[in-house]
C-alpha cells in the first residue's frame, strides 16, 4: 500500500469514527476527491472487512447508503502502544520475587490466550496453527505454517513485539507460553531472530 493510499484510507476511517456512519457525499467533502474515488476505496475497505454498508430506505427516491466501521475496523486504530508496553513490561520484570514474576508472565500469557482462543479451532495441530496464522495476519503479523515434516512448524515472519524483545528476551518466553496454551501443544522456540535467524520458529516439543 502506498503512503498516499494509506493516508486516504486513514482519513476515511477517521471520518467514520467521528460521525459514526458516513455517506458518500460526506466522504467526498471530507477527502476532497471524486465520488468515484470514494466508492472505489469503500469497496476495497469492505472487501477487507474494515467497514460495512447499511441501507436506509425512504418512501420516495433512491435509498441512502451509510458506511460505518466493523469490529475489525475499530481494532485497526490505536494498535501501536509500544512505549506503554515497554513501560509495563519493565514494571513486571522489576518484581524481585522470581515466583511472583513468573506468575505474572503466566497470567499475561493466559490473558492473550483468552483473547485468541475462540478464533483458534481445528482437529489437528496443523489446523490450529493455520487458524492462528490467519488471525495474526488480520493483525498485520505474518505467520506461516510448514507441514513438510512429521509435525507442522509455525514460523513468525515478523516479531509482534520487536522493541520489547530487543530489550528483554523474557517476552519470547511469554510468547512461547501463549502459543503452547492456545495450540494445545508444548511448543519450543527453535530459531530466533535475536540469535541471527531470519524468523522465529516454533516447533512442537514432541518432534
Amino acid at each position: 500500500m502506498s503512503t498516499q493510499t494509506g493516508t486516504s484510507d486513514k482519513t476515511m476511517l477517521d471520518c467514520m469514527r467521528r460521525e459514526g456512519a458516513a455517506t458518500i457525499s460526506s466522504l467526498v467533502k471530507e477527502m476532497g476527491v471524486t465520488a468515484t474515488a470514494v466508492r472505489q476505496r469503500l469497496q476495497r475497505l469492505m472487501a477487507d472487512g474494515l467497514i460495512e454498508r447499511r441501507t436506509e430506505r425512504k418512501t420516495r427516491g433512491r435509498p441512502n447508503h451509510r458506511y460505518s466501521l466493523t469490529e475489525k475496523g475499530e481494532r485497526s486504530a490505536g494498535t501501536n502502544f509500544s512505549d506503554m508496553a515497554i513501560v509495563l513490561w519493565e514494571e513486571v520484570k522489576s518484581v524481585e520475587d522470581p515466583a511472583i514474576r513468573r506468575g505474572l508472565l503466566k497470567r499475561i500469557a493466559n490473558r492473550l490466550v483468552e483473547r485468541y482462543r475462540d478464533d483458534i479451532s481445528g482437529d489437528t495441530l496443523g489446523d490450529r496453527m493455520t487458524a492462528l496464522s490467519q488471525l495474526m495476519g488480520e493483525r498485520n503479523i505474518p505467520f506461516e505454517v510448514s507441514s513438510s515434516g512429521e509435525l507442522p512448524v509455525l514460523t513468525a515472519l515478523a516479531c509482534p513485539y520487536p522493541e520489547l524483545a530487543r530489550r528483554d528476551r523474557g517476552v519470547c518466553t511469554m510468547e512461547k507460553l501463549m502459543l503452547s496454551e492456545v495450540l494445545g501443544e508444548n511448543m519450543r522456540l527453535t530459531e530466533c531472530r535475536l540469535d541471527g535467524a531470519n524468523c522465529c520458529t516454533f516447533t512442537p516439543s514432541s518432534t
